[in-house]
């Protein structure tokens, strides 16, 4: 069986002077007259500056067991806990949103693209149809000498110069039509007077 433990003493040297002299006076005034009748108020004593303790002895050193503890109560993990999950709830909301966003543009460029490939191929078959054309097939084949009958197949030198405007078969020349003034004084004579004979 262990030893019973001497009774501590207080350390009073972390308690203010002033407070131990209140606590000694009190304690003397009590011992002395317990049957008088507490005063109504009692003056404390001044507080004094407390004394610098002697420097040959250690500096009070920090006891870890006088530190406060952190204590998780219920109280304080719920809330964490709370605080956690809707954390988390917010991140999940926000990802969701941020892919539907994602999805909604890439189905939109898609439509685009559909759209697009759509009027390609409206096009391309429009061009299957004029290649397919019997007038654009004998048009080729006129490049290769394969004309229909009757026809002379010719072909332009390489460097052959460019025809006048007033050649025959140009636009400036129609078949049949009777030939006009180069000049413009026989342009407004003609106007004028009518044509010559």
């Amino acid at each position: 069986m262990p030893a019973p433990e001497k009774p501590r003493r207080p350390d009073l040297s972390a308690v203010p002077t002033f407070l131990r002299d209140a606590e000694r006076v009190a304690g003397a005034s009590s011992a002395a007259a317990p049957e008088s009748p507490p005063q109504a108020r009692r003056a404390l004593p001044r507080p004094s500056t407390p004394a610098e303790p002697p420097a040959d002895q250690d500096e009070t050193r920090l006891d870890p067991s006088s530190l406060p503890m952190p204590s998780l109560s219920r109280r304080r993990v719920v809330t964490a806990a709370g605080v956690v999950l809707a954390s988390l709830l917010t991140l999940s909301f926000v990802r969701q949103v941020g892919e539907a966003t994602a999805a909604s543009d890439r189905a939109d460029e898609l439509r685009a693209a559909n759209a697009a490939l759509r009027d390609e191929v409206a096009r391309l078959q429009q061009d299957v149809g004029h290649v397919q054309d019997l007038h654009f097939i004998q048009l080729q084949g006129r490049a290769f000498g394969l004309g229909a009958r009757g026809e002379i197949p010719f072909a332009l030198a390489a460097g052959a110069a460019s025809l006048e405007a007033t050649a025959p078969g140009s636009a400036a020349v129609r078949l049949g039509a009777p030939n006009r003034p180069a000049n413009p004084l026989d342009a407004w004579l003609e106007v004028l007077f009518g044509s010559s004979p």
